[in-house]
C-alpha cells in the first residue's frame, strides 16, 4: 500500500512508461534501453502504475452478447468453461460448422502431452474432428466411448477416432464393437472380451471427453442414426419423457438414463461413468437439441459447454423456467 502520492517526476516517469507499454506496445527491455533504465526499474514502475489507479484497460468486443451468455451459462449449472458462437440464419450447417471450430480451438488449447481422448460418434464430434488445425504434433491417444454404427462417416466412432488422431499425430485404440447388442446378454458378453473391456478402461481414465449431445425428436433426430427405430416407436419415446441421448443412452429431463430396453443394450460407457473425467466438453447445435442439452446439464454430466446463439438462449430460458417451476 502507498502512504503517499509520488513526486512529479516520478509520476511523469510512470505515465512515460505505460505509454511506451500499453498504448505503443513496446516491450519492457526496450523502455528500458530507452529511457536508461533497468527492466527491473520498468517493471516496478508498471507495477506502482497499477496501485496508483494510472492504468484502466477496458476491452470491448463486438460479440459481447455471446460473452454475457457464456457467462450466464457457466452461472446457472455450475461449469467450468461455456463458449457460444453466433448462429447462421438459414443455414444450420454452418451454424454447426462455427460451433465445430470453436471446439476444435478449445480442444486445442487444452491438450496436453500424455492425455487420453474419449469420443462419440455424431455429427458435432465430426465437424470438431475436420475443423482441427494443429501446428504440433501431440503424444495423445484416443479411444471411442461407444461401439459404432456403420455406413455414416459421423456414426463410425472409430472412423472419427482415427481421424481425430491423425490430425493430432497421437495414436488410437479401436472398439472392435457394435453399438447396439442383439440382446443385453450379448452386450455383457462383449462388453467382457479383453480387446473391448481394454479400450472402455482407459476411456474410462481419459483426461478430455468430447461429446456430441442427441435429439429424439423424430423431425430433427441424430438418434435414428444410430438406430433404425419404426416411426411409432419414436412417437412413443417421445411420449414417455425421454427427451434425447448422451453417449447413445436415452435420458430423461432429469439426465437420468430411461429405463428403456435399448439402453440396456449398448456397448458403450454410461454418462456416470465420465464423474471422473476433468474435461467433458458437450458440442451441440440447433433448437433440436435444447431439451437434450438441459437433460446434461441437470445430470452434470459436462464441464464445458459449445453452442450456438440461439440455442445457447433457449436453454437459458428452458432451465431458468424450470426453476421457477421448482
Amino acid at each position: 500500500m502507498i502512504d503517499r502520492m509520488p513526486e512529479y517526476e516520478t509520476i511523469r516517469q510512470i505515465q512515460t512508461v505505460l505509454v511506451l507499454h500499453f498504448v505503443e506496445g513496446r516491450k519492457q527491455a526496450e523502455i528500458a534501453e530507452q529511457l536508461n533504465l533497468s527492466t527491473s526499474k520498468v517493471n516496478r514502475l508498471i507495477t506502482q502504475g497499477r496501485k496508483l489507479g494510472m492504468l484502466k484497460i477496458e476491452v470491448e468486443s463486438p460479440f459481447q452478447r455471446l460473452v454475457e451468455l457464456e457467462d450466464a451459462l457457466v452461472r446457472a449449472d455450475g461449469l467450468s468453461s461455456a463458449m457460444v458462437t453466433p448462429t447462421v440464419e438459414g443455414s444450420e450447417k454452418a451454424t454447426l460448422q462455427q460451433v465445430g471450430q470453436a471446439a476444435a480451438s478449445h480442444l486445442a488449447e487444452t491438450l496436453r502431452d500424455g492425455d487420453v481422448i474419449a469420443i462419440t460418434g455424431g455429427k458435432a464430434v465430426s465437424a470438431v474432428v475436420e475443423c482441427l488445425d494443429i501446428d504440433r504434433q501431440w503424444d495423445v491417444t484416443v479411444v471411442p466411448l461407444t461401439g459404432g454404427v456403420q455406413g455414416k462417416y459421423f456414426t463410425d466412432v472409430n472412423h472419427l477416432a482415427t481421424r481425430l488422431a491423425q490430425r493430432l499425430g497421437g495414436k488410437t485404440m479401436l472398439l472392435h464393437a457394435p453399438l447396439f447388442a442383439e440382446s443385453r446378454a450379448q452386450r455383457d458378453m462383449l462388453m467382457e472380451v479383453s480387446s473391448i473391456r481394454e479400450v472402455l478402461e482407459l476411456a474410462r481414465r481419459a483426461n478430455v471427453a468430447l461429446v456430441g449431445i442427441g435429439s429424439v425428436q423424430p423431425a430433427e433426430s441424430s438418434y435414428y442414426d444410430l438406430h433404425p427405430v419404426p416411426e411409432a416407436d419414436r412417437k412413443m419415446l417421445v411420449g414417455t419423457g425421454v427427451v434425447g441421448e448422451f453417449m447413445a443412452h436415452l435420458i430423461r429431463d432429469t439426465g437420468a438414463v430411461a429405463n428403456f430396453a435399448l439402453n440396456s443394450r449398448l456397448v458403450a460407457l454410461s454418462p456416470t461413468e465420465l464423474n471422473r473425467c476433468p474435461k467433458v466438453i458437450g458440442i451441440a447445435a440447433g433448437a433440436g437439441k435444447v431439451r437434450p442439452i438441459s437433460a446434461a446439464l441437470s445430470g452434470g454430466y459436462l464441464n464445458s459447454l459449445i453452442v450456438d446463439e440461439d440455442t445457447a438462449e433457449a436453454v437459458l430460458k428452458l432451465r431458468e423456467g424450470k426453476e421457477n417451476v421448482a
